[in-house]
């Protein structure tokens, strides 16, 4: 009889939820945000019912939590994708602090700590019998490693006090079918936040425990701080571009935690509490070891938008942390030569090319660097280097060494690479050579060669702007411009198409869509606004037409500007 009277109240809190839904009609955007609401209410709501059940063993409770894993690892590798070292890096440093963190915890069970690589996932959640898992958005967020501990323990703790445990039975319970019939739950159902109680056990238990691993209390205090700011400044910014609305997913994220959790203030006000009332010393924070992954990331998101100076200011502080972090040396380089910096971006590269693994975006820096500073000598200092490297120069350091004698005005052995590319089967080997044709202004040349390797690999779209570069230059601007068509499933028009078809629209008289793509092409690589780096990768006809171009959009800005 009680069972019917539990069952019976939690089919009227049900019905109660869906008649108050439609009464109000809400129109709101679709987010995971309503979800984790109508779980976190639904489990407050829970709490007060006479729902009762016997407590699951460790042994069922182990057994369940990973099988809900091994189907949430299934739904979130994709196949075919290469690893990215940088998640096992992560992984293994969470399994480090969290294993550290757990130790302490009332139950020895076997914790096991993943990493969510989704932006968007600004949350942390457990799963009954030992899964912890830490969303990416999260953790970037984060400055410190006593943050960190902090939300590990809280997580621990869920595990712990056996918050996770009850909540896989009071589902067993709500959906009447067997808990091996659960393990398809969504996992929004341990995302959202539990009880006000239950939560708040959590801050405090998962507190005790980071501090008697040896982390400070005030991470979880500089914690909830971050949050709070966080929601504020959310909360008073408003979407603009489509790419600012794809940026909400982390937003709705946020707010559906701050709906299913207590306040931070109220949060805040308990860990100083407890800190007063345990008299803990506050220890210096540790820092996060692996901020430099995400330093890398924003470093690459500026040099993306053009900002080279920031991005290089991020590349420096990744570095500072991981000196052997090669990608984001690739970023420095790449930011020093787009500003200019030619002297500085090839001692860059050199230094990356000599002490770490080779790689032929920083090869083509060096190199070109090089050839910034001084046509003459380039190809001496290049080979010098390539001496002292035990490679045995592999091809595409001969082929960039040829290409430096074609500037020195030394065609013989590039003349020899040529003969031997065919060899090797590599469309590569030919683009790489028309560049340097074209550098050396041999224009017909860059387009044979180019053409071949747009014939080997007509999707390349990096091989078809080479080609259309050396087309324009031979006077074929309607054959560069149709080699610069879009993709069939590309909306907007590529970052390396802009300009040249900006330059082929000029020259071929229609100065109208020539403007247009000149300016889309200076906002998304404002490197082309600085004539050194112009003058070193493009020819002197490019130069011309840019300072063309740029004059006339100067003088209608100021035409417009009178007749205001």
């Amino acid at each position: 009889m009680k069972h019917w009277i539990a069952l019976s109240g939690i089919a009227l809190l049900l019905a109660a939820a869906i008649a108050v839904s439609e009464y109000r009609k809400l129109d709101v955007p679709a987010s995971p945000a309503p979800i984790l609401y109508f779980i976190a209410d639904t489990e407050k709501e829970l709490t007060r019912l006479p729902v009762s059940f016997t407590r699951m063993s460790d042994e069922e409770e182990i057994r369940a939590g990973d099988e809900l894993a091994k189907a949430y690892v299934y739904n979130t590798q994709s196949t075919g994708v290469p690893a990215n070292p940088d998640i096992a890096i992560i992984e293994s440093y969470l399994t480090q602090v969290g294993s550290q963190v757990a130790a302490n915890a009332h139950r020895k069970l076997p914790y096991k700590f993943h990493y969510v690589p989704e932006p968007g996932l600004v949350n942390a959640f457990a799963l009954p019998g030992g899964h912890v898992y830490l969303g990416e958005g999260l953790l970037h967020l984060m400055d410190s490693e006593d943050e960190l501990a902090a939300v590990l323990g809280h997580e621990v703790e869920h595990i712990d006090h056996f918050h996770c445990a009850e909540r896989l039975q009071r589902e067993e319970a709500m959906r009447k079918i067997p808990l091996a019939a659960l393990m398809s739950l969504p996992l929004a159902v341990f995302q959202a936040g539990y009880s006000k109680d239950q939560e708040l056990e959590a801050d405090r238990e998962g507190t005790i425990l980071a501090v008697a691993a040896g982390y400070s209390a005030n991470g979880a205090v500089r914690m909830f701080e971050t949050f709070a700011r966080l929601f504020k400044e959310l909360q008073s910014e408003k979407p603009k571009t489509p790419q600012d609305e794809a940026a909400r997913v982390a937003e709705q994220t946020i707010e559906g935690y701050f709906r299913s959790h207590p306040l931070p203030s109220e949060r805040i006000a308990q860990i100083n509490k407890l800190i007063a009332s345990n008299g803990w010393a506050l220890r210096p924070e540790r820092n996060l070891a692996v901020a430099y992954i995400f330093l890398s990331k924003e470093a690459q998101a500026a040099l993306d938008d053009g900002k080279y100076a920031l991005a290089a200011q991020l590349a420096n502080q990744s570095l500072q942390s991981n000196s052997a972090q090669w990608p984001a040396v690739d970023i420095l380089a790449y930011a020093q030569f787009c500003q200019g910096d030619f002297v500085v971006a090839a001692k860059t590269a050199r230094k990356a090319l000599s002490e770490g693994p080779r790689d032929s975006h920083l090869l083509g820096i060096y190199a070109q660097s090089l050839a910034a500073t001084n046509h003459k000598t380039a190809g001496e200092e290049f080979h010098a280097w390539a001496d002292t490297k035990s490679d045995q120069n592999p091809r595409d350091v001969q082929i960039t060494e040829a290409g430096l004698a074609l500037l020195a005005g030394n065609p013989a052995l590039a003349q020899q690479r040529e003969t031997e590319i065919p060899q090797e089967g590599d469309p590569t080997l030919f683009a790489q050579l028309g560049s340097w044709h074209y550098l050396a202004g041999d224009y017909q040349k860059a387009v044979d060669l180019s053409a071949v390797a747009v014939q080997e690999r007509p999707g390349e779209r990096d091989y078809r702007a080479r080609y259309a570069w050396a087309l324009i230059e031979v006077h074929r601007y309607q054959d560069a411009l149709v080699t610069l068509r879009n993709d069939s499933y590309t909306e907007s028009p590529l970052p390396q198409y802009l300009m040249p078809r900006a330059i082929a629209y000029w020259l071929s008289q229609q100065p109208e869509p020539a403007l247009r793509e000149f300016d889309s092409a200076v906002e998304r690589q404002p490197f082309w606004s600085n004539t050194k780096v112009t003058d070193a990768l493009y020819s002197p006809l490019v130069a011309k037409t840019l300072i063309e171009m740029k004059a006339e959009r100067e003088r209608q800005r100021a035409l417009l500007k009178k007749n205001k």
